[in-house]
């Protein structure tokens, strides 16, 4: 019996450890140092708005864990001796030895030098620690500052209006999130994040945080010169793999630990996979690191079949993701560029009143579906996956729409206004 150790209890790597167990008999260690269990780091924003409790964030019992016969160690790993098949802890606990190692550590919310990005009172939002941190930053907290505009940083957003707290969000792009989003979406989500109080700024960068007497942040500086009090700085300029106590090692990285598609690392017997994993050659369009919950969950599951005997390559499918921007929900199938890329063409419709809008993406030539966008609209992601599949056409796409929603009335009010947008749109092509 091989015993499999994996660093990181996020969603990769609890995923590969139940997949493993249902699978195979071999002994699974977990290890991290961020908390004793598995828990959904997508719901953190609910405990600091009061919405939900520690516990609830569990999605298993503690029990569950001992009866799957899944060993748990609380503690960080600072070093691995890949020719011994050890890993060393920090705080002077004792080494452990694996037959198959699996890396799993996710992300670290980015700091890119500015001067000041250390201080007390800056601090980034991805971790249970930072979510502590947060709580004691903005205990007397009246001002903050956002830097970065992504989905960590319209979360975090959210959760400091909920405490009245006044909130500058620095988004360099034109547009919120325009480096994802077409610009129309992006103006609208700006000016929806703009109604709930933020004091969204756009194309403005960051240039300093300034400190207090205390080594504590009392305002920053922006690229333009203008200064803007507060007492918070949350730097939600994305993500990076946590991968820094492997950089001097045998271990070949780049921006992540470099992976073939079954997860293999130059090292034998030693694979990565979530958020610090970077494919050697990108999966169709996809990028090289994916800090997505789903694709987290499916590389757990296809690595699991590789160490049980079942060597399968990662084979994510059609993309898709969901996130929110307060109240309005957002759902994108395929691939919808923010700039057209050759031969793609944008069809975009927004609801009149309502906060509701669709983009859809498809080629000019060929006239075949390639992605769509939605906002306020739930839709099926199985539906989508199989026009994407089947490579059906845009105006098969759209005549079939009602089949895809949720909400079937949505279509009968605005089926027809939508189709002949569209028709209208191609004419004037």
């Amino acid at each position: 019996m091989k015993h499999i150790v994996i660093i990181g209890n996020g969603i990769s790597g609890i995923t590969a450890a139940r997949h493993i167990r249902k699978r195979a008999g071999h002994k699974i260690t977990v290890i991290s140092g961020e908390s004793d269990y598995f828990f959904s780091r997508t719901a953190l924003m609910y405990v600091y708005m009061g919405h939900m409790k520690w516990d609830h964030l569990k999605p298993y019992e503690d029990w569950f864990w001992e009866k799957n016969n899944i060993n748990l160690v609380n503690a960080w790993v600072n070093e691995i001796d890949f020719k011994q098949k050890k890993l060393n802890f920090s705080l002077g606990q004792s080494g452990m030895f694996y037959d198959e190692l699996v890396i799993a550590t996710g992300s670290v919310y980015n700091k890119f030098g500015w001067e000041g990005q250390d201080l007390k009172g800056v601090q980034g939002l991805v971790s249970k620690q930072d979510l502590i941190e947060l709580e004691k930053n903005t205990a007397y907290t009246k001002k903050a500052v956002i830097v970065g505009g992504g989905l960590i940083g319209v979360e975090l957003a959210e959760m400091l209006r909920t405490r009245n707290i006044e909130v500058t969000f620095l988004v360099r792009e034109q547009a919120f999130w325009n480096n994802v989003l077409p610009l129309p979406e992006a103006r609208m989500i700006t000016e929806h994040i703009r109604s709930h109080g933020v004091d969204l700024r756009i194309n403005t960068q960051l240039d300093k945080i300034l400190p207090d007497e205390h080594g504590r942040v009392k305002a920053i500086i922006t690229k333009d010169g203008e200064k803007i009090d507060c007492e918070l700085v949350g730097l939600c300029a994305g993500v990076r793999p946590n991968i820094d106590f492997l950089k001097d090692s045998e271990l070949e990285t780049d921006y992540g630990v470099l992976v073939n598609e079954f997860f293999e690392t130059n090292v034998p017997n030693v694979y990565a996979i979530g958020d610090c994993a970077q494919q050697r050659k990108a999966i169709g369009l996809r990028k090289p690191v994916e800090a997505v919950w789903y694709t987290g969950r499916i590389m757990g599951e296809t690595l699991a079949e590789t160490l049980t005997g079942n060597r399968t390559a990662y084979q994510p499918g059609n993309w898709f993701n969901s996130a929110k921007f307060f109240d309005i929900e957002y759902q994108t199938y395929g691939w919808v560029w923010a700039n057209p890329r050759p031969g793609e063409q944008h069809f975009y419709w927004q609801h009149k009143t309502e906060l509701k809008a669709i983009t859809i993406s498809y080629d000019t030539e060929s006239m075949k579906f390639l992605g769509i966008n939605t906002f306020g609209i739930r839709m099926r992601q199985e539906v989508f996956d199989l026009w994407l599949n089947e490579e059906r056409k845009i105006d098969y796409v759209l005549e079939n729409l009602r089949h895809a929603n949720f909400d079937p009335e949505f279509y009968d009010t605005h089926e027809a206004e939508i189709f002949n947008t569209f028709k209208s749109n191609l004419q004037e092509a």
